[in-house]
């Protein structure tokens, strides 16, 4: 992402209270809102993770959103009255490749954009975060972190719905199956190590095994469930999302939409049968999903895919992969996997 110039906002004076802090251990400040323009903050720091408080708000109405990094959505819009300010929080993951594990390294440090119908920042601190747990993505496009509009993947939005003490590690990688994920040293090999004790590890590939066979699927999957344990990590197994492939009446129920590969293998349902066979919690984004699309229809569920843009039915567009994400959220908390205290609802 584009590194941009150092300026103080016009708002600088109503941000000094949340600006001055006290130093923190080493002599060093906290970050803030010098490092920004009024649309967007750079900082220099290194890979880790960064909690984030922002000030919003000032003598107008004001609509702020914050996105980070890779396009990934960190804040949604946030109203603020005129003459208010309001203060939110959430963690951002800085590393190296930014984005896609394969992909370009992209900017060193921390990048954040101000969007919105009228942003308006007054305050920044950024701080490194100390106790964060982690929800560490593994999977395919449909979850990446997506380099460019109109892509968008579920992982790219969930951070979103997170509050402080939780952040996402979006390790997932376009294009990749079990077997290539497993594979790549870039992949597999250097995810693992990072995986920390407490961290839950959402697993969701599917799209591009269509070739696997299921025998081979099947121990793919208990392969990452396994590694993911051995470091101390709790493993989740996520079932894909559907393809906007629609029957004659306006139903899924077809290959094609499910899931179920060129050799004949229910993907979803391998993944469904290791999730009992390994006693890990599951997210049936399939069934969920489903059930979703149906009732949009082939017409209104083309918002929720690339269907206008690209005539793709399987990659989602930016409100689709926020809606999905959404789906994750949910299931996390309806799964006791986080607690409410750490989750944005509605």
């Amino acid at each position: 992402m584009r590194r941009v110039a150092t300026a103080v906002l016009p708002a600088v004076a109503l941000a000094a209270a949340l600006t001055a802090t006290p130093a923190q251990a080493g002599g060093a400040r906290p970050l803030g809102i010098e490092n920004c323009t009024a649309t967007a903050c750079h900082f220099d720091v290194p890979p880790g993770t960064y909690d984030v408080t922002v000030r919003l708000g000032g003598e107008t109405a004001s609509g702020t959103s914050v996105t980070g990094e890779t396009r990934r959505s960190l804040l949604p819009e946030t109203a603020v009255p005129a003459g208010e300010h309001l203060t939110r929080g959430f963690i951002v993951n800085v590393r190296t490749p930014e984005g896609e594990p394969t992909g370009p390294d992209g900017t060193p440090g921390l990048d954040l954009t101000l969007g919105g119908s009228a942003p308006a920042l007054a305050g920044i601190r950024v701080t490194p975060s100390r106790h964060a747990r982690r929800i560490v993505l593994i999977g395919d496009s449909t979850v990446c972190d997506q380099p460019a509009d109109p892509y968008s993947g579920c992982g790219q939005q969930l951070p979103q719905y997170l509050r402080r003490g939780l952040t996402v590690a979006n390790y997932a990688d376009s294009g990749e199956s079990t077997v290539t994920y497993l594979a790549d040293p870039r992949l597999w090999a250097t995810v693992r190590p990072l995986v920390r004790p407490g961290d839950l590890v959402l697993i969701q590939l599917a799209h591009n095994d269509k070739t696997t066979d299921e025998a081979t699927y099947r121990s793919n999957l208990e392969t990452l469930v396994g590694g993911i344990r051995d470091q101390g990590g709790e493993p989740v197994l996520v079932t894909p999302i559907v393809r906007g492939w629609f029957n004659a009446d306006g139903t899924l129920d077809n290959n094609t939409a499910l899931l179920v590969n060129g050799l004949g293998v229910d993907l979803p349902a391998v993944v469904r049968s290791v999730v009992a066979a390994e006693r890990v919690p599951l997210i049936d984004l399939t069934a969920k999903i489903k059930a979703l699309v149906e009732s949009l229809g082939p017409e209104g569920s083309k918002a929720i895919y690339l269907y206008n843009e690209k005539r793709d039915n399987t990659h989602t567009s930016v409100h689709g992969a926020t809606v999905y994400a959404g789906l994750v959220r949910d299931a996390l908390l309806a799964l006791d996997l986080v607690p409410e205290g750490v989750v944005r609802v509605g």
